[in-house]
């Protein structure tokens, strides 16, 4: 009878300090895993599995979410839906790159930095495909056609490849660094997620603008539907943001959460759930402002949309 064989799993101090997580004791993959073991760790119980599956399946979600709008409405013929498109498709992308590297991160040090670099790349890449989705249907309304709605794409380009490389490198030098040496949490989370930060801030200006008027009644701005989204997804963003650099709860009880409830799966689901949130928000402006929308907005163009997506896509690799 055929039988599986899972991998070992280790304790802390068994396995590379590069490998090592604050307040993560125990369930440590094998430092120069194989491939296949990496796979079959995923159906074991270890520090990664339960990171593994919470970018896993919200990625079928979302990619389930995509081929009922797809049936719904038209991305080929119409362009006014070309930057929803672009804004679903890395949508589906960012959680399985993180995923994928969280699965394949142990087979050696160069593998573990490689994977999350992909990792870094889609989440920049995310990034700007938020930016395409609020540059092309949540811009406040006196904001339409100005300067900042003109170069807010672009600009969102540059930014998603910069993060990309800045994030890269600071893990390759400065993380590898503070790890290998023992230095501290901080500095390690400054390096290797502080350049994701600004993106984050830029893509949302239109956002905080229209929560701030919403919540004050000004303008065009009420509270409605929309923008309660676009409240819920920068709440998300900030837990998401407090749990990645705090390591809480696994730092107050070191092994306690080594497989179950420690920050960086706390982290995965409330990204899913601001990402849901932000799909929502944007779908109601897809569907309310299209009106609006197309009578001052010219038709988006293959070049500023798939061309700037494409570029933005080479330069992270």
């Amino acid at each position: 009878m055929l039988t599986i064989k899972l991998p070992q799993i280790f304790r802390v101090h068994q396995v590379p300090r590069i490998f090592w997580e604050d307040g993560i004791m125990s369930g440590y993959r094998h430092p120069k895993s194989s491939a296949l073991d990496c796979i079959l760790s995923s159906f074991q119980m270890t520090n990664e599995t339960v990171n593994i599956w919470t970018h896993f399946l919200p990625t079928w979600y979302f990619v389930w979410r995509f081929l009922v709008l797809s049936s719904s409405l038209d991305f080929c013929q119409e362009p006014y839906h070309w930057p929803l498109l672009i804004y679903l498709l890395l949508v589906c992308l960012y959680p399985f790159a993180s995923s994928c590297a969280h699965t394949f991160s142990s087979m050696s040090a160069r593998a573990r930095h490689i994977c999350y670099f992909c990792d870094y790349g889609a989440l920049s890449l995310y990034s700007l495909g938020c930016a395409f989705a609020y540059g092309a249907y949540a811009m406040p309304d006196h904001w339409v056609s100005g300067g900042l709605h003109h170069y807010f794409v672009p600009a969102a380009a540059l930014n998603s490849f910069v993060c990309t490389g800045l994030s890269c490198y600071s893990r390759y030098v400065l993380v590898g660094l503070a790890q290998s040496q023992g230095a501290c949490r901080v500095l390690t989370v400054g390096a290797d997620r502080g350049p994701c930060v600004y993106p984050f801030l830029y893509d949302n200006i239109p956002l905080f603008y229209r929560v701030s008027q919403g919540v004050l009644g000004q303008g065009n701005c009420a509270w409605n539907e929309a923008v309660a989204g676009d409240c819920s997804h920068p709440l998300f963003a900030l837990l998401t943001g407090f749990l990645f650099t705090s390591h809480l709860p696994e730092r107050l009880a070191p092994g306690r959460f080594d497989y179950i409830g420690h920050s960086h799966q706390l982290f995965h689901i409330c990204a899913v759930l601001g990402t849901h949130f932000q799909l929502e928000a944007i779908l109601c402006d897809v569907c309310s402002r299209r009106a609006w929308l197309r009578g001052r907005l010219p038709a988006p163009g293959l070049s500023g949309t798939f061309g700037t997506a494409g570029l933005a896509l080479l330069g992270s690799m």
